[in-house]
C-alpha cells in the first residue's frame, strides 16, 4: 500500500478538486489520508467526503505544515508515505507510482523520491517555466550528484518504517522542514530526484512573494 498524505489549512477551494482527481486516476493499493490544521472553513467536511481518513488538529496552537504532515504519517498503513501538497495534480500516477516503487525495491538505500515540479499550464505566469527549470536542476544536483539531499513538499515519496525511524520533519521549522528531512536521509541511505516524471502545482507560494523570496 501506498499512504498519500495531504496537510491542508483552509483548503475548501482545491482540496475537492485534488481528492477528486487522485480517486478518479490511482490504481492499485492507495489509501488517501488529509491532515487538516484546524481549517476554519469547510476543507475538513469535503475531505471526509472523498478521503479515507481525515485527522483534524485540536491544539491551541497553530500547527506547521511539518506537524500536519507527521500527523498524517502517525495514522499511515501504507509501506510508503508520499507527501502531496493541496494544489498538487500527477498527470499519470499510474506509471509514476509503479515506477518509482520499483526504484525503491531495486535500491535498498534509496529512503526518499521526489520528481520535477511545474507550475500547471492553467495558472502558469511570466518567469514560473525558468524558475521551475532552476530549482528542479539545483535539486537533481544536489540529490543526486553531491548526495546531500535537497526537496520541495509539493511531493516527497518516502520509506515509511525509516521516515518514523529518524523522527520524521522537525516540527519547529516553519518553512524548510522538507530539505531538512532529505538531509538526514542522506545520512544513512539516499535520494533521489527523478526528471522522467513531473507533477504540476499552482504556483501561488511563488505569485504571493516572489521566486527569489521563495527560493531564499
Amino acid at each position: 500500500m501506498i499512504s498519500i498524505v495531504i496537510p491542508t489549512l483552509n483548503e475548501e477551494r482545491r482540496i475537492g478538486q485534488t481528492l477528486q482527481r487522485l480517486r478518479d486516476t490511482l490504481v492499485g493499493d492507495f489509501e488517501i489520508i488529509v491532515s487538516d490544521g484546524g481549517s476554519k472553513d469547510k476543507t475538513a467536511d469535503i475531505a471526509r467526503a472523498l478521503a479515507d481518513k481525515v485527522i483534524v488538529h485540536s491544539g491551541l496552537d497553530r500547527q506547521t505544515i511539518a506537524g500536519g504532515r507527521n500527523a498524517g504519517a502517525k495514522v499511515a498503513a501504507g509501506e510508503y508515505i508520499t507527501f502531496l501538497d493541496a494544489d498538487v495534480t500527477i498527470p499519470n500516477p499510474a506509471i509514476l507510482f509503479p515506477g518509482a516503487i520499483a526504484l525503491f525495491e531495486k535500491n535498498k538505500k534509496l529512503l526518499g523520491l521526489c520528481v520535477a515540479l511545474k507550475v500547471h499550464p492553467s495558472e502558469c505566469k511570466r518567469g514560473d517555466g525558468f524558475f521551475s527549470w532552476l530549482v528542479n536542476t539545483v535539486h537533481r544536483f544536489l540529490n543526486n550528484v553531491l548526495r546531500i539531499g535537497s526537496a520541495m513538499g509539493e511531493f516527497q515519496m518516502v520509506r515509511r518504517e525509516v521516515f518514523i525511524t529518524v523522527g520524521g520533519y522537525r516540527e519547529d521549522l516553519v518553512a524548510g522542514e522538507d530539505n531538512e528531512l532529505f538531509w538526514r536521509f542522506n545520512k544513512i541511505g539516499r535520494t533521489r530526484l527523478c526528471t522522467e516524471w513531473v507533477v504540476y502545482h499552482s504556483g501561488r507560494r511563488a505569485h504571493q512573494i516572489g521566486w527569489i523570496k521563495l527560493i531564499y
